[in-house]
């Protein structure tokens, strides 16, 4: 099948309707009150039902406490939490055994000794991703449009599925799968008009895009 495709922080039916269209494997739920994809819990019901069954729900969250977790869990029902904040390997097992649900853990990368922390996490998540270190100053963890040096992640090998994220599109994640041989990837702005609003349009090409990369071949 190729590369698999998770279209984050989708905010309306449109949105989640275009993502199921071009066949998406995972789509993401924003709960980040200072993300413009951020979802109320009626909201996240709404989109949750209209997508369940035909996609893996994937609620994206930071550094949240149990009675959070509680609450979108029973809403949403979600194949995955996603943990985008600086959660331990600890708490990153507290949530799967208490909560009984995988965990796609983040981890923001700026230089290559920032994957020295990945094995401590082999045994509590699910997953990992690997996205953008946000900028100095940023006010939440991701969702900035910004790329890493997709090189540092080429001939690695991880003890987990993985998804690439960060400054992804249509025109460059052909590029990116070939330099990082990322099995997964992972877009929210680069298929957006503005923040928050995305665009069927884009989906589609990016997920014609990501079909038809392959691994060491010309971008």
């Amino acid at each position: 099948m190729g590369v698999k495709v998770k279209i984050c922080g989708i905010t309306s039916a449109e949105a989640a309707d275009a993502a199921l269209r071009a066949g998406a494997e995972f789509c993401g739920l924003m709960f980040h009150p200072k993300s413009s994809r951020n979802l109320n819990i009626e909201q996240a019901q709404a989109l949750a039902r209209r997508m369940r069954g035909r996609t893996h729900l994937v609620a994206v969250l930071s550094n949240p406490d149990d009675a959070l977790l509680a609450g979108v869990l029973t809403v949403v029902r979600p194949d995955f939490v996603q943990l985008h904040g600086s959660e331990p390997p600890e708490r990153v097992a507290e949530v799967t055994g208490r909560f009984k649900v995988p965990v796609i853990k983040v981890f923001p990368i700026a230089e290559p000794s920032d994957f020295e922390r990945v094995t401590a996490y082999n045994d509590a998540a699910e997953m990992f991703m690997f996205d953008a270190k946000a900028p100095a100053g940023a006010t939440r963890e991701g969702g900035h449009g910004a790329a890493f040096d997709w090189q540092m992640l080429s001939g690695r090998k991880f003890a987990r599925p993985w998804l690439l994220a960060g400054g992804l599109n249509a025109e460059n994640v052909a590029r990116a799968v070939r330099v990082s041989e990322a099995p997964m990837v992972d877009v929210s702005s680069g298929v957006e008009t503005a923040p928050g609003m995305k665009s069927p349009d884009l989906i589609a090409q990016f997920m014609t895009a990501a079909r038809n990369a392959q691994y060491g071949a010309a971008a």
